[in-house]
């Protein structure tokens, strides 16, 4: 039996010492739920605390899904990662880069090779994020993805295949595959998957993995079934000071198209239940969500030198990146884990990972901007290991 005295401590220190106003951790290995814990306000003004079943706002996390239902298809024979995107996605065909001509002057030119689905979803396909359009945009590449999306939003509510087939008209910013930078691919990603299935991506999700996982804590949308398991999102304005914001506001069935980009809502336990078939080797009491080498394949690094100096931060540090998850490559910058380890970290305070060797997995979360992940994240990831591996 393992001690996590020294983890609930601390859950208890961040909400004591005002680092965030509540949170989880959830842990699993084999098929169990071996410890879950939690602190502070799910909501601050009403009382409310975070309990087993509070759902947090994942951001990026959500990309996770993405990226597994993908590995799904890839098995299905449907795809390979080599395939350039036009052959799914027509309008992607003659997508151009930009380029600096020798007087300094920025040009277009085609591309030496087609991006592929790889490019994408390795995040190698040089599209920088664009949810809303950038009013200074720092890239010729941004300010023509943002004038791309102001159009599209005079329409109203946009979908993601909206955006994609939007974005296919902007130069990219590099080569495909030359450099690692955190975007757009994953949109891609999602439409590939819509395409595939013939559905939008919230339906992908709760037919491949909500349901047959029995995720009850999980949804894409905020309705009235699952208000009072929904976790404020609060900005940080001092130590201990939290203001509710509409930061990553959670989107309701009748905001936003059903092709909207989706924003999932899940629980610690629930995202752990997820992780840990993934650490598992794809299956999940006893059944079989993907085999064990395209797990590998999923989180096997991506990156060469010139990549992984585009990736590294000191949050990021000893890490690469594989087809949507980090994946640990040293330990010698901090990381207590096993080399191997992978997961990834939603924008609102959300850090997950999986052990494939100790076949465990852990979810934290707050929800909170700034989010604080190196502050939070990394402490938790040394007190988990601390306990987890004898």
């Amino acid at each position: 039996m393992k001690d996590f005295t020294r983890l609930d401590n601390l859950l208890k220190r961040f909400v004591e010492q005002g680092t965030n106003p509540g949170c989880a951790v959830a842990i699993m290995q084999g098929d169990e739920m071996i410890y879950h814990g939690e602190a502070g306000f799910a909501d601050i003004e009403s009382g409310r605390k975070v309990d087993v079943h509070s759902m947090f706002s994942q951001a990026s996390t959500t990309k996770l899904f993405t990226y597994a239902i993908l590995g799904m298809i890839f098995e299905e024979g449907k795809f390979l990662f080599s395939d350039p995107l036009y052959y799914y996605l027509p309008e992607w065909k003659n997508t151009q880069k930009y380029v600096m001509r020798p007087n300094g002057d920025i040009d277009t030119a085609p591309l030496d090779k087609p991006i592929t689905i790889r490019d994408a979803v390795a995040m190698m396909c040089g599209l920088p994020y664009c949810m809303v359009p950038s009013a200074n945009a720092t890239t010729p590449t941004l300010a023509t993805m943002s004038k791309q999306m102001a159009e599209l939003l005079k329409k109203g509510p946009t979908t993601i295949a909206e955006e994609v087939s939007a974005m296919a008209e902007v130069p990219v910013m590099f080569e495909p595959g030359s450099h690692w930078l955190y975007g757009f691919g994953s949109e891609i990603t999602g439409v590939l998957v819509e395409t595939f299935e013939g559905k939008p991506l919230r339906e992908v999700f709760q037919d491949r993995l909500i349901e047959p996982l029995e995720l009850a804590d999980a949804d894409t949308f905020a309705r009235p079934t699952n208000q009072e398991r929904l976790v404020t999102n609060y900005a940080k304005k001092a130590p201990g000071v939290f203001e509710p914001t509409k930061y990553f506001l959670s989107a309701t069935p009748d905001s936003v198209p059903a092709g909207a980009r989706p924003n999932l809502l899940i629980s610690a336990h629930d995202f752990a239940v997820f992780m840990q078939m993934l650490a598992n080797g794809g299956t999940y009491k006893g059944r079989k969500f993907l085999g064990s080498g395209t797990v590998a394949m999923l989180h096997e690094n991506q990156l060469g030198p010139v990549q992984l100096a585009d990736f590294e931060n000191d949050y990021l540090a000893g890490y690469g990146y594989g087809l949507g998850f980090r994946t640990l490559l040293t330990q010698k910058y901090g990381h207590n884990g096993h080399v191997g380890n992978f997961g990834w970290t939603g924008g609102t305070g959300i850090w997950v990972e999986a052990d494939p060797i100790d076949k465990f997995s852990v979810a934290y979360m707050h929800n909170m901007s700034p989010n604080d992940e190196l502050y939070h994240h990394h402490r938790v990831r040394a007190v988990v290991n601390g306990i987890m591996l004898e």
